[in-house]
């Protein structure tokens, strides 16, 4: 059995779900908790916020002891390309 990894087209458009989760990070200023409890998944389906740290699309940043998760300038840069 081969183990490499499967090799991906360089440019795979975002899906439905990863846009959402943007959308959602983008809305408003949001806890690195209130995300994990709002996204993260043991469902191998539907993992959006692996894909987005992955993709480097969103950040967390230390703000006055919490941390949050923000957009980083690809994730803006996606999610503005998304919307038509």
């Amino acid at each position: 059995m081969n183990k490499e990894p499967a090799l991906l087209p360089e440019r795979m458009p975002p899906s439905s779900g990863l846009l959402e989760f943007l959308q959602w990070v983008a809305a408003q200023p949001r806890t690195y908790r209130e995300t994990m409890d709002a996204w993260r998944t043991s469902c191998p389906r539907l993992p959006v916020w692996e894909d987005a740290v992955d993709a480097r699309l969103v950040e967390r940043v230390n703000v006055e002891q919490t941390t949050l998760v923000q957009l980083t300038g690809a994730g803006r840069d996606l999610l503005a390309g998304a919307r038509p």
